[in-house]
């Protein structure tokens, strides 16, 4: 299995167990904001949400809490997290820089760890090959990127990276895979209705028990056959 079809199954398993992912979590009182989509523009009279939500997510996008050099930062890691395969596009091209961008605005317990782990990471660069992260070359990159994604056997100096990584890491896969590209890549064709065919007749007979004959079932032969009515 590949890091991306990895982080794809950490995520689904997130949502199938009803863990609140990063880009889900919801605040109290006026603090609550709608996020998850990435396309936060505010409708003018949406009656699907409070108007002081859809007024503070309006501020929110007005906002900018990461400069330049950090946003660009952010884009070449996330790519690197989810690269553009034969399925679908990267990182970039579902909006997660813009989902991380409105995130951490929306949820403001990120912004310092989110900011200190990029600069951990600029600066552990510049120290080892006399740059900045983004303008590595990818094999230094990920060569960087190696010592701090597997927590199990990363060495003690690096556990801020670590845990920084492993933030930023669920933020990227809870971006990609609610946005409009990542649900395509998992197939997602919304809720199907399920066909019940009744109980076996043997389960039935077991039982004592039988349907009511006064009653028309739809059986699975009949099931194409337009509906019709008995005449008044």
């Amino acid at each position: 299995m590949d890091r991306r079809q990895s982080l794809k199954v950490l995520t689904l398993g997130s949502i199938a167990a009803g863990t609140v992912l990063t880009g889900c979590e919801l605040k109290k009182d006026e603090e609550k904001g709608a996020h998850g989509a990435h396309d936060h523009k505010a409708v003018e009279g949406d009656q699907q949400r409070p108007a002081h939500e859809v007024e503070r997510d309006a501020r929110l996008m007005k906002e900018k809490f990461f400069t330049d050099h950090e946003m660009a930062t952010i884009t070449v890691l996330a790519n690197l997290i989810i690269p553009a395969d034969d399925r679908s596009g990267n990182a970039e091209e579902a909006g997660v820089p813009a989902f991380i961008e409105f995130t951490v605005k929306d949820q403001p317990h990120h912004q310092t760890p989110v900011r200190g782990g990029l600069r951990w990471l600029d600066i552990e660069c510049l120290n080892r090959y006399g740059k900045s992260f983004k303008d590595c070359a990818q094999n230094e990159q990920t060569a960087m990127l190696d010592e701090i994604a597997w927590p199990e056997t990363a060495k003690p100096e690096m556990q801020r990276g670590v845990g920084f990584f492993n933030r930023f890491r669920g933020l990227v896969a809870s971006g990609f895979w609610s946005s409009k590209i990542g649900i395509e890549d998992i197939g997602y064709q919304g809720n199907t209705a399920y066909v019940w065919d009744g109980a076996p007749k043997d389960v039935l007979d077991e039982l004592g028990v039988a349907y009511d004959p006064n009653i028309r079932y739809v059986t699975a032969e009949d099931r194409q056959t337009p509906m019709q009515f008995d005449k008044a």
